[in-house]
């Protein structure tokens, strides 16, 4: 085709840019089963790892005797505490900077804790050993409510620090009170409650959960003797930390440790921090001189890698009679269980949860969190959710719904009124964030005007009538929420892990014939990257998607990044792409001008090339320039066209949305229908509108499992009751409702291309949406609040207590 006869449409849509529904070109090889996941790596000689486990919440180790298990046909090693003292191993440091048993030294804290590690030749030797390790144990007394975790006569957890006065943000409290994190003016808070018309207070648990990929956590170990190289194949979510953090604790040289992060199947989270399986499967290589591999199985990762929210909040709101509010305070009790292991920056130990202000324009505001040990799992991630956001935008809306039920205000015109609004941004909390940009007033009328908010209140109203007079025995709720999420973790002014900057990384290499090769420092698990980060190069240098490879999570050729989590992709190793490709073209400007022999000034760009400004036929595109960079680049300038950038993002970016559930529920057996659901998302400038809504679809089942029905529990003995799927809810295309999803655009404005993320907002958004769903359809039998899960059972112990049920 002419080049003269293609419309500007055309050459655009030959990019697949930005704003293009490109399909997902990753999707072709795992739809075929073709994906290369960490137990299709195998290696000549290979070994085989598992752990024995405690069946104790809290017990002394009294002996290990692992002769029977190494006479196990099959069996090579079996290591246990004793043997990584040795190696210096037995602990290892947290990324909250707290430290972990690798296996249990002295006594366990949690059950199935790991206790030794069995090496064999197989997975069902192994297996075989793991039955013949005897181990002794003296059970101790157990704690497990975080709210008796200070009591006087509470046992203590952690006797290895049982001493230690300070902790890594202030004194502790008690043997088992990890941390007090406070932010706010307290003094102007309690006064604005003093002054108070109206106030509120409510406790607001987030009950514990699990992120539980459908790919559990794994490892592959070898270490090559000679070289003096551990290279690791891992499902690792931040490969080059992984390396790092192998590298202090192991103390082989860090460029000798090579990790690879093949294909993985899900993170949310659960794949950020180090597990003992890691150090275990090392340790035991450089033992055997074998390549080693460790696959947990599905209870030991639902019961022992790291968990989700577990939250307390006592959250209390000021107010005027007219509903504006004037002040809110938070207390949080966090169980952290038997080791801080949450994967929080370093300076914020209970993440970005002091984002609890919300959408809504407080004048004032107080926080404080204390962090305690209980005999659980450790770990604290950010299960779809950018470091305990979701914990704060569920406690938010949750209170701003009680606020309206006191008032006897509807929930969506107290929003309203309280909004930050649109000419305020940048604005800075109260609790010190400064966010870049938003519109919730549209928004939120959006979200009316399609749902026909005003005529579901009438219909509740109707039904509520109905009720009463015993015509129905169907209650009906609708569930608003409004969230504003921070994201885009970040700036190194005040984000680090382990004191590694947040910064993320693009290197962008373009090829003679004009395609290219990309390397992140970001690792996908499912989100997308390959096709999306093509994208933002297509449109910025003009070089069609299809021709640009994506190359993610091998520490040897990326550039150091710190992974992806968070949301954070898009907001940072996004801006790097940008970033990068920009160079690229500031020096294919001085090639294209070199080669219509004009000055650089006199040339604009015309999306796939450069033209002569007032000269249109006067034209160099990519491929051109590609050529040229190769072969005959100006005079003194380097050959090539390639570019790397690690970019420190300047602030968080602050995705928003406004959610609505309709929900039935029959009060004679709990059982709920979801009617309706309508997500609305500003997520900035949108990449792919088809993956955001992949993403949206998935983060709404996930808030949907979390809110009816999904939590880890313990019974008051400490043993795990929700252990598998059979227990811990997982819905399935059968149990999960319709989404309708919709947008709005409010383009970050630090941001090289305006983006903000999307992959945590709808678990954010979604959790309050559903609960306050619950809560508003048992309000008018007068109950405030009604903690989650909202599972069937729970549904009808609250239809019983406030007397619906004769």
């Amino acid at each position: 085709m002419n080049e003269m006869t293609v419309t500007r449409e055309q050459r655009e849509a030959k990019l697949e840019g930005m704003g293009c529904k490109r399909k997902r070109v990753e999707d072709i090889r795992f739809t075929q089963g073709k994906g290369n996941y960490v137990d299709d790596v195998k290696l000549p000689g290979m070994l085989h790892g598992d752990f024995v486990r405690s069946p104790y919440p809290h017990a002394r180790i009294k002996s290990i005797d692992k002769d029977k298990a190494l006479k196990v046909p099959g069996v090579l090693a079996v290591l246990t505490a004793e043997d990584l003292k040795g190696v210096n191993l037995a602990w290892m440091p947290t990324l909250a900077g707290d430290v972990q048993m690798v296996l249990a030294d002295g006594k366990v804290l949690f059950q199935n804790q790991e206790v030794a590690f069995v090496v064999a030749t197989d997975r069902y030797a192994a297996d075989d050993g793991i039955n013949a390790v005897e181990v002794e144990y003296e059970a101790l007394p157990v704690l497990i409510d975080p709210f008796h975790s200070m009591d006087p006569d509470a046992p203590v957890l952690r006797e290895d620090i049982k001493d230690k006065k300070d902790g890594a943000h202030g004194p502790r409290k008690h043997p088992n009170h990890i941390f007090e994190w406070t932010v706010g003016d307290k003094d102007l808070t309690d006064a604005a409650f003093r002054k108070a018309e109206v106030t509120i207070k409510e406790l607001i648990s987030y009950h514990r959960t699990h992120p539980s990929p459908l790919e559990t956590c794994q490892c592959l170990c070898s270490f090559d003797k000679v070289k003096g190289e551990l290279t690791i194949w891992g499902t690792f979510q931040a490969p080059h930390v992984i390396r790092t953090v192998v590298a202090l604790i192991s103390k082989i040289p860090e460029h000798k440790i090579h990790v690879i992060s093949p294909d993985i199947g899900g993170g949310f989270g659960n794949k950020v921090g180090a597990y003992p399986g890691y150090i275990c499967s090392a340790v035991a290589s450089i033992v055997t001189g074998k390549p080693v591999k460790w696959v947990e199985d599905r209870i030991e990762n639902l019961t022992s890698t790291s968990f989700a929210r577990d939250y307390h909040m006592t959250a209390e709101i000021a107010a005027t009679k007219e509903g504006k509010v004037t002040g809110l305070r938070v207390h949080v009790l966090a169980d952290h269980g038997a080791f801080d292991a949450c994967a929080d920056p370093s300076k914020w130990p209970a993440g970005f949860f002091n984002i609890v202000t919300g959408s809504y324009d407080f004048p004032t505001a107080h926080l404080a969190v204390d962090g305690v040990y209980t005999n659980k799992a450790p770990g604290g991630v950010a299960y779809r959710c950018s470091f305990r956001v979701t914990e704060a935008a569920y406690c938010i809306e949750r209170a701003m719904d009680i606020l309206a039920q006191k008032l006897g205000m509807d929930p969506v015109e107290l929003r309203l009124k309280n909004f930050i609004r649109p000419e305020q941004f940048p604005y800075h909390s109260a609790l010190g964030w400064e966010y870049d940009s938003g519109d919730y007033h549209t928004a939120m009328k959006k979200m009316m005007e399609t749902v026909d908010y005003a005529g579901l209140r009438r219909e509740q109203a109707e039904k509520r009538d109905a009720f009463k007079r015993g015509e129905t025995r169907e209650i009906m709720g609708l569930g608003v929420s409004f969230f504003t999420e921070i994201v885009g973790a970040g700036p190194s002014k005040n984000c680090d892990i382990l004191g590694i900057a947040m910064f993320d990384s693009c290197e962008i290499r373009l090829h003679p014939t004009g395609s290219g090769i990309a390397r992140m420092g970001t690792k996908s698990q499912g989100q997308g990257h390959e096709t999306t980060w093509a994208q933002i190069i297509a449109t910025e240098l003009g070089i069609p998607a299809d021709d640009i490879t994506v190359e993610e999570g091998n520490t040897d050729t990326a550039p150091y990044g710190l992974g992806t989590y968070g949301s954070r992709s898009t907001p940072v190793a996004g801006a790097a792409i940008a970033m990068a490709a920009r160079k690229i073209r500031a020096k294919a400007q001085m090639i294209a001008a070199y080669m219509l022999e004009i000055h650089e000034d006199d040339l604009e760009w015309d999306i796939d090339g450069f033209r002569v400004k007032g000269l249109p036929e006067k034209f160099k595109s990519m491929k051109d320039i590609c050529w040229a960079a190769y072969n005959a680049p100006p005079p003194g300038l380097e050959p090539g066209l390639e570019a790397v950038s690690y970019y420190d993002p300047p602030n968080m970016t602050y995705p928003f949305g406004a959610y609505l559930c309709v929900m039935d529920i029959d009060v004679d057996t709990g059982v709920y229908k979801v009617r309706r659901f309508y997500a609305l998302d500003d997520c900035g400038t949108r990449i792919n509108p088809m993956i955001i809504e992949g993403q949206v679809h998935g983060g709404l089942t996930e808030a949907f499992a979390i809110a009816m029905g999904q939590e880890i529990r313990y019974d008051n003995d400490g043993n795990v009751v929700t252990g598998s799927f059979m227990d811990f809810f997982m819905p399935t295309a059968v149990e999960t409702p319709h989404w309708e999803t919709d947008f709005t655009v409010t383009p970050s404005p630090h941001h090289p291309i305006g983006a903000k993320g999307v992959g945590e907002s709808p678990n954010v958004g979604g959790v309050p949406a559903f609960s306050n769903a619950v809560n508003d359809a048992f309000s008018f039998l007068g109950s405030t609040h009604i903690q989650m899960p909202h599972d069937f059972w729970r549904n009808w112990q609250a239809a019983k207590r406030l007397g619906a049920i004769a």
